[in-house]
């Protein structure tokens, strides 16, 4: 229902209305037409219309939906740009300060403890999932309740032991000792915020279908890519490579969200 342009009251009876974008109150020797502000020409019902859809707009970008509501589309979808200016944000930072590279990958170390935290408490916080294709010491896996903490310790012992490794590999080839001043911990921190946020967009959604939960204990996995080949190609040991690896690992991180997003919609209509 389209709201009604605002009217002013003197004593209980209704006199003018008040244009809803310019605040002009409609006097009765206006000659234009009722539906039409005399000042600035809008339409009454339409701007109406545009500024209640614009406020629908505002609350997708910043709340996240709830069990059954349906997911914004990409362009309203908060979860997206917040992670998006969380990584621009951090970049920036990087370059300011003249990080080195192997600074810019611990932050982005501890982004991914962020995500792995964030993706064992949805699978822990799962109420109906699918194990297809999951299979522990060779035996399929049954989607049953109490099979949700042994999926998420062994998703944390897999995800660790990596991030271990990166860890040991990022300590020995830092050329200066790595920092861990106020920028560090801000950029830590905002990460740490985004995920979280993340994690409660995600678990609302997770509750309107029934995810595979073998897709979620792998899809983390795919985000340290870009670390991945930085220490495979040696490039995190030579020349400044501060903004190519933070281009690469931003568009890695956007696109895994989207992909994420993207097998959430399939769950939700029962194609996967």
């Amino acid at each position: 229902m389209i709201p009604k342009p605002p009217m002013i009251s003197a004593q209980g009876m209704q006199t003018a209305v008040v244009c809803p974008k310019c605040s002009y109150a409609r006097l009765p020797s206006d000659s234009a037409p009722a539906w039409q502000c005399p000042s600035c020409g809008i339409a009454y019902a339409k701007y109406a219309a545009y500024l209640q859809q614009a406020k629908a707009g505002v609350k997708q970008l910043v709340v996240p939906p709830k069990a059954g509501e349906a997911a914004p589309p990409v362009a309203l979808d908060g979860s997206v740009w917040l992670l998006l200016a969380v990584n621009v944000a951090s970049l920036g930072v990087a370059y300011w300060q003249q990080w080195p590279v192997t600074q810019l990958m611990l932050i982005y170390w501890v982004q991914s403890i962020a995500i792995g935290m964030s993706y064992v408490l949805r699978i822990l916080a799962l109420e109906k999932f699918t194990t297809e294709g999951l299979r522990i010491l060779g035996e399929p896996v049954e989607a049953t309740p109490e099979m949700r903490p042994l999926i998420a310790i062994l998703f944390v012992f897999g995800f660790g032991f990596v991030h271990a490794i990166y860890l040991v590999f990022l300590y020995a080839g830092a050329k200066t000792p790595l920092r861990f001043d106020l920028w560090f911990c801000l950029c830590a921190a905002a990460f740490a915020l985004n995920h979280y946020w993340s994690y409660r967009y995600n678990r609302e959604l997770d509750r309107q279908g029934t995810p595979n939960v073998g897709t979620l204990m792998t899809t983390p996995f795919a985000r340290v890519v870009p670390m991945h080949l930085m220490m495979v190609s040696g490039a995190v040991f030579v020349g400044n490579m501060v903004l190519p690896f933070g281009a690469l690992k931003i568009g890695v991180d956007v696109g895994m969200h989207l992909v994420e997003h993207a097998q959430l919609q399939k769950t939700r209509k029962g194609e996967a």
